[in-house]
């Protein structure tokens, strides 16, 4: 008799700008449960650092979110949140006070947004009494190297006249010098830890203003303009800033630094210790064990292409699932060139029934990955009974992947 699966886990990552992490969980969950009604179904919505981590650790430790108001991208004033976790740790979600979602489409421009909230959140996280700080990055809107962050800590950013800079990344490129006299001297003696994708780098060919800098709404002579700039200010940190308490020998190229615009390299000249984000976050919802209960393993995200195994939700499910021999089936908003080589990812669909306007994606996106997890689950079961060569054949023809499934 064929084996058809009944323990799920379902572990996505969120769709920006359209679903958090939880909810992509739950609309996955909806559409198990119109093919298999008694299925177990074990909710595990992953964060990477970027919208959704305070929440998540929050939830999953007992903890508690403090609103806070602060700095917003664009400069305006935000409603913002951090967690306080009972061990004494304060999450510092950067996506929540700088991220992308807070700029407006018309207001898209790098060279101009900044990061000064999340040091406004790394004070409120001192003045709540926190013995550790444990900042997300992802999902940002910014690209100034953390110039904000540090200048709501208190230090000074001067040009050659010694007047301080604005914001943006776009300054950067006038910076002369660095005063941290200023700075809160609370920084010292307060651990903070900066969960990132070590795939990222400040400068170079690979640097943060040139993968990302278009993402975010940059021309490319902006992404010129910004590359210079950070070098400009990776220059400057290492005088200025870092010695004495970097732990960085290089804050050009070390893996983090590029982290969110390149906040990973701002908080590790003050002496932050760069940790690679799943390290860091996933440890403490016991992902290894719950993915080995499942007889098949969905996650998610908001596109899936060559780009998803360097750090990316999907790909660290899929190799965590391989190593208890757990099948993967991937959903995503987008199927883009490489999607079919993610490693451990044995099916992967797109979540649109046809060619939808971005509003229209965004605004139904619970609707299309409930729908899109039965379609998938059905071909899963058919299979099941097709046996496995039929079954391959089947998932290939409506799954979109570019290799056989092992889906059973």
């Amino acid at each position: 008799m064929p084996q058809y699966p009944s323990r799920f886990a379902v572990a996505p990552s969120g769709f920006k700008e359209s679903l958090s992490a939880p909810e992509a969980a739950r609309a996955i969950a909806a559409g198990i449960h119109r093919v298999v009604p008694d299925a177990e179904v074990d909710l595990i919505p992953l964060v990477d650092g970027g919208e959704g981590t305070a929440e998540a650790l929050a939830e999953a430790s007992g903890g508690r979110l403090l609103l806070r108001t602060a700095t917003g991208p664009v400069g305006a004033p935000v409603p913002t949140h951090l967690a306080l976790l009972p061990d004494g740790t304060a999450v510092v979600e950067m996506a929540a006070v700088a991220g992308l979602a807070l700029v407006p489409r018309t207001a898209r421009d790098p060279g101009r947004t900044t990061t000064r909230g999340v040091g406004e959140l790394i004070t409120a996280a001192l003045d709540s009494g926190a013995t550790r700080v444990l900042v997300g990055c992802g999902d940002s809107g910014t690209s100034d190297g953390g110039a904000g962050a540090l200048q709501a800590l208190g230090a000074r950013l001067l040009d050659a006249d010694g007047r301080e800079l604005g914001p943006g990344g776009a300054e950067l490129s006038r910076l002369a010098r660095i005063d941290t006299a200023g700075l809160d001297p609370r920084l010292t003696c307060t651990g903070i830890q900066v969960a990132c994708n070590p795939y990222n780098v400040l400068c170079g060919e690979r640097g943060v203003a040139r993968v990302f800098g278009p993402q975010k709404g940059a021309s490319p002579e902006r992404v010129e303009q910004l590359a210079a700039g950070l070098e400009r200010w990776a220059a400057v940190l290492a005088r200025d800033v870092a010695p004495g308490r970097c732990r960085l020998a290089d804050l050009r190229l070390a893996a983090g630094t590029g982290a969110s615009g390149g906040l990973g390299a701002g908080l590790a000249a003050l002496g932050a210790e760069l940790r690679p984000r799943f390290e860091v976050l996933l440890g403490r919802l016991d992902l290894d064990g719950r993915l080995a209960r499942a007889d098949l393993v969905v996650t998610a995200e908001g596109a899936l292409d060559a780009q998803t195994p360097r750090g990316k939700v999907p790909a660290e499910v899929a190799r965590r699932a391989k190593l208890s021999g757990r099948p993967v089936l991937a959903l995503a908003g987008t199927l883009g060139e490489g999607h079919g080589q993610v490693p451990g990812v044995d099916a992967c669909s797109s979540i649109l029934p046809a060619p939808v306007g971005l509003a229209e994606a965004l605004g139904r996106g619970a609707e299309f990955l409930t729908d899109a997890t039965e379609r998938a689950l059905r071909m899963v079961l058919l299979g099941a009974r097709l046996g496995p060569v039929a079954a391959a054949a089947a998932v290939v023809q409506t799954a979109g992947t570019q290799r056989p499934s092992t889906v059973r």
